[in-house]
């Protein structure tokens, strides 16, 4: 099955342009959305995502249709290819279905693992010079401005569990979820939360 998936910003902007383009390039059934390209949540895409199956096509008139920024459009796509599915783009000529297409996979898997390389240096260098101005013993300091980003940005990437952030900065959970919510005497954030392991990429 192919199945379009067209995205206009707002209400004034037409569809009808990418719906025609879609419907010639010999789509089963065409998705819409009417959403910014900066949101995370998109419901057309999502319903698209969830209705494609291994061997199917998901098509798009032009690729800034598909993804909000560089780095979401190079995970859209590594994840499209361990599901199996082939992906289109009319304007830009990429057909992954055919055989030259399928280097697009591969460089997009390539971006991917170059990007995960890049976070994991980040976090590991973060954590060292986090230790180097670390406590020495005793009570727990509290951060400089440097470690309270670094507590945050390390909560928010969710590649450690908590107790690992926690253990690496030399501070307490409550500690480390004041600093992540900007206020000190607050409990955990409802969602954010990781005490188990961290999740997978893609």
């Amino acid at each position: 099955m192919r199945i379009g998936y067209a995205r206009v910003s707002t209400q004034e902007q037409n569809l009808d342009l990418q719906k025609d383009a879609l419907k010639r390039a010999g789509c089963d059934k065409i998705i819409e959305d009417v959403i910014s390209g900066k949101s995370e949540h998109r419901s057309g895409l999502e319903r698209a995502r969830e209705m494609l199956r291994e061997g199917d096509v998901l098509v798009v008139w032009r690729l800034d249709r598909l993804g909000r920024s560089l780095k979401h459009l190079i995970e859209f796509m590594a994840d499209l290819e361990q599901q199996k599915i082939g992906f289109q783009s009319l304007q830009e000529s990429i057909d992954t279905t055919s055989p030259g297409g399928k280097l697009i996979f591969h460089i997009f898997g390539a971006l991917a693992e170059f990007e995960r390389n890049l976070i994991r240096e980040r976090t590991r260098a973060g954590l060292e010079a986090a230790r180097a101005r670390g406590r020495k013993g005793g009570r727990a300091k509290k951060l400089n401005a440097t470690q309270r980003n670094l507590a945050t940005e390390l909560y928010n990437q969710k590649k450690l569990t908590i107790l690992e952030i926690c253990q690496s900065l030399g501070i307490s959970k409550p500690t480390l979820y004041a600093y992540v919510r900007g206020q000190e005497g607050q409990g955990p954030p409802p969602t954010k939360a990781i005490d188990s392991g961290p999740p997978s990429i893609l």
